[in-house]
């Protein structure tokens, strides 16, 4: 007897509940020359980085060879002191490993010039610099390999790292030009072919720390400025190309006027033709990227091709590119220096050039082409020893009428054999 009996509840008052199925997880076999706790760390997924082959992990050494690893002396060839020290070597049957540190090879120095006192003397006297203070500058930049910064901090005199580098430089430049037999056996020299500015690295550094040391209110002000300049110079960029346009055709007109032949009038309607050209003026775009103060060089040639290019249409445009991939000139310098962005904005203006005194030629053969000498010249198929004899007219001297025209219709078809015969001349 339980609760139910003494309730008067049947037994099986409540249904059965229904077992959830619970999906099969699929079993994924440990690889071997893996432990069992290492892989039940990673979950069964599949790791990372590239795991070793299981046959590499449990390869054997040869039997012929006997491994031991041994504590043994080694010298460093980088180190000038011969210091001796320990560290475990593989040793293969009892035979340490000769030759020099492993490590030995990443040692790299740099290879600093050097100078006797003639020409010291001859070539290096500077009059801000002492003799003892420029052997002091060779020596920390050999044993330092030119860190500057740490060459600066243990230099004994109060010397800027401008100074040390700039007087470290000349020096190397001097010497390299007065040891060569030639000006050209050292033109393409870094040191000779890019001198040291000290000038230009002390404000590269002034406008990097102005750049840096920036709080986001001057930032937003100067994305504002960046912004209005941008839309005053769209707002006068019509003004000025109206201005410059009236300007060419003022300047065009006596041209015009001045090669015209003697005793040709000019049509208005081919001279509309013929549109002045005058490339655009970067005046207001270098203006704008003035007020930028610090700009990349690619941002300023973008700017000064799209000012250059704006008065062409965008035809002329896939023309320009479409020839400088012809010519094998990337549309963007790989290498955006001062002199190759100029030399690039200068060959698009010429290519610019070109095409617009095609379209020049092209509207002068076509106003010249009404005007060329020329025959009438007979219709092709005509022989040339036809006579044309009107029909009208017969030997009689009579007149047809057209009375007799029109008894000759399409259903009174009349043959030569019909015709009466003609009299000679000498019958009359």
């Amino acid at each position: 007897m339980d609760a139910k009996d003494i309730l008067g509840l049947p037994k099986n008052s409540f249904p059965a509940l229904e077992k959830k199925s619970r999906p099969h997880k699929e079993s994924h076999r440990k690889p071997d020359g893996i432990s069992r706790e290492v892989y039940a760390l990673t979950g069964g997924l599949p790791p990372l980085m590239p795991s070793l082959d299981s046959s590499q992990l449990k390869k054997k050494p040869p039997s012929h060879e006997k491994i031991t690893w041994q504590w043994l002396p080694f010298t460093n060839s980088a180190r000038k002191d011969n210091l001796q020290l320990y560290h475990w070597v593989r040793v293969v049957n009892g035979v340490p490993p000769t030759g020099d540190y492993s490590f030995a090879k990443y040692n790299k120095s740099v290879d600093v010039v050097k100078y006797t006192d003639e020409e010291y003397d001859k070539y290096l006297t500077d009059p801000m610099w002492t003799k003892e203070e420029t052997n002091q500058l060779f020596d920390l930049c050999e044993r330092f390999d030119l860190r500057f910064i740490v060459i600066a901090d243990r230099f004994p005199s109060s010397r800027t790292i401008e100074e040390l580098k700039d007087r470290y430089y000349s020096v190397s430049r001097a010497i390299l030009i007065a040891r060569a037999s030639s000006s050209g056996d050292v033109a393409t020299h870094p040191l000779v072919k890019e001198p040291y500015n000290v000038t230009q690295e002390i404000e590269r550094k002034r406008a990097l720390s102005m750049v840096l040391s920036q709080t986001r209110q001057q930032e937003r002000r100067d994305e504002e400025v960046v912004v209005e300049a941008k839309r005053i110079a769209e707002l006068r960029m019509p003004a000025k190309a109206v201005e410059e346009s009236q300007l060419a055709a003022s300047n065009a007109v006596p041209e015009v006027t001045g090669r015209a032949v003697p005793g040709e009038t000019a049509s208005p309607s081919n001279n509309a033709q013929l549109p002045p050209f005058t490339l655009p003026d970067n005046a207001s775009t270098i203006a704008s990227l003035r007020i930028l103060r610090v700009y990349l060089r690619t941002y300023a040639l973008d700017q000064m091709v799209q000012a250059t290019t704006s008065s062409a249409g965008p035809r002329t445009v896939k023309r320009i590119e479409q020839t400088l991939l012809d010519l094998g000139v990337n549309l963007k310098p790989r290498v955006p220096t001062k002199a190759v962005c100029a030399e690039h904005l200068e060959l698009r203006k010429e290519m610019l050039t070109l095409l617009n005194l095609q379209k020049q030629v092209q509207y002068k053969e076509a106003e010249g082409s009404p005007f060329c000498d020329g025959s009438y010249n007979e219709a092709p198929g005509t022989p040339k020893d036809w006579t044309f004899i009107p029909d009208s007219m017969n030997f009689g001297g009579e007149r047809v009428s057209k009375k007799d025209q029109k008894r000759k219709g399409h259903g009174h078809p009349s043959s030569a054999g019909h015709k009466r015969p003609r009299k000679k001349a000498s019958e009359f």
